[in-house]
């Protein structure tokens, strides 16, 4: 068995795709499915990952920056490359994104001294026009959701004022030359009603032609495979869980029984979990599989073991052991999924 040939299809190729850096926000995958419902590809990476080598390999055609629990103020906040504002794409920044937009581009960010706002909040426009808030303001005011303590006291150059809210004066700024938009509220959860208006008008910016869709991500994944694969054979470790699960679904329907699973059943499971996955992946799916039942193997090793980080390691070695002896039965296997 080669385990150092993972299957992982580069699906992006065929796509324009935008690129979400996330600060840690609770609700940055909210970002990605408000994106998606848009029929827009993106893909979320962690601030760590994003280096300029990396931007130069993904060539994002717009960037969104989330927002985050982090200040600005500290020194050792998360920040993006500064290559992100280089790159000629429109930059939407989100809450902890806006306040990291105008650090770095020449603005000032405050701690909160009773500007901080948690909740509900009501956005007045500013003087001037915004492509970005099309189809906003057909009334007064538009709620939106804010969670900030922090907020920006000066705007970084070029950039202006397009909506206000009691305790943020800067609530929507943009530059509108470079296209960077920062808005300080949150617009992909439900409690900003309008927000996926604000996303539409950001893609339509960036020249996103909503060409996108998850069956299209389907077919793309089964034919990468397919070329990948070719006649060799796969082994998928398989939890039950969502993403194993997804996986070995996926994998089957582009190789069929060149695919085995490899479930390890270790006891620790809900009661009667183990069989019913066992049904449903080799009696619904008719996915060829292995159920390695190692109950008493884990349990005996685990019995009075108290620690939990020690069970945790005991638990990881013996599912790769365990793992290892049954997928090692298996001839001609190629790729570990």
């Amino acid at each position: 068995m080669t385990q150092n040939a993972p299957i992982a299809p580069a699906l992006v190729a065929d796509h324009d795709r935008l690129l979400i850096i996330d600060f840690g926000s609770q609700v940055t995958q909210l970002i990605a499915r408000r994106l998606r419902e848009l029929n827009v590809y993106c893909e979320i990476k962690p601030f760590q990952s994003v280096t300029d080598a990396f931007l130069d390999e993904f060539a994002p055609k717009a960037v969104i920056l989330s927002g985050g629990p982090a200040s600005v103020i500290d020194a050792e906040s998360p920040r993006p490359p500064e290559k992100v504002f280089a790159l000629g794409v429109p930059v939407l920044g989100i809450c902890y994104g806006q306040q990291v937009m105008m650090h770095m581009l020449g603005g000032t960010v405050e701690r909160g001294h009773g500007t901080a706002e948690f909740g509900r909040a009501y956005v007045t426009p500013g003087e001037e026009r915004l492509d970005l808030l099309n189809g906003w303001f057909l009334e007064a005011r538009e709620q939106v959701w804010m969670s900030h303590g922090d907020h920006v006291s000066k705007l970084a150059p070029g950039f202006r004022v397009f909506g206000t809210s009691p305790n943020a004066p800067f609530a929507i700024t943009a530059d509108p030359d470079r296209q960077f938009y920062a808005v300080q509220f949150h617009p992909e959860v439900h409690h900003t009603p309008n927000g996926r208006t604000l996303y539409e008008n950001f893609v339509r910016a960036a020249g996103f032609t909503g060409d996108w869709t998850m069956g299209a991500y389907r077919e793309e994944a089964i034919r990468l495979i397919r070329e990948q694969v070719g006649d060799a054979k796969v082994i998928c470790g398989l939890s039950g869980g969502v993403d194993s699960s997804v996986a070995a679904v996926l994998i089957h329907e582009a190789i069929g029984d060149q695919l085995t699973c490899v479930f390890v059943d270790h006891g620790l499971l809900r009661q009667n979990e183990a069989d019913e996955v066992v049904a449903m992946f080799r009696d619904n799916y008719n996915i060829p599989l292995i159920h390695a039942d190692e109950q008493d193997l884990f349990l005996g090793e685990l019995d009075g073991v108290s620690d939990p980080e020690t069970k945790r390691k005991i638990i990881g070695r013996l599912f790769i052991d365990v793992f290892q002896k049954y997928a090692n039965q298996i001839e001609g296997a190629a790729f570990l999924a």
